[in-house]
């Protein structure tokens, strides 16, 4: 399961179980959903730190990737063949796998 996924569904469902605690209180509802994400975005802050550096991990690597591919590809426009060639070969590998 991809981190981001993982990651939404762990403060989602920190959400609905803080709401879920706070059902029996006497407050209004939309008091009550407001001290949910709070209190949610607070325990994800600790309880969740792992799911959200693997997220930021996952979300760092295919910034450098699109990075990269957008330089190769200026580089093949401005007439450099071998950037061209290079981008050739790695669409070669992406359809034979």
């Amino acid at each position: 399961m991809s981190p981001a996924v993982k990651y939404t569904l762990g403060r989602i469902g920190l959400f609905v179980v803080v709401f879920a605690a706070l059902l029996p209180v006497p407050l209004n509802l939309f008091v009550k959903a407001m001290i949910a994400v709070i209190a949610s975005a607070a325990f994800s802050f600790f309880l969740l730190a792992k799911w959200r550096l693997e997220m930021a991990e996952q979300l760092s690597s295919a910034a450098q990737r699109r990075a990269a591919e957008k330089k190769r590809l200026r580089a093949a426009l401005a007439g450099d063949e071998d950037a061209a060639a290079e981008g050739d070969r790695a669409v070669d590998t992406k359809d034979g796998a």
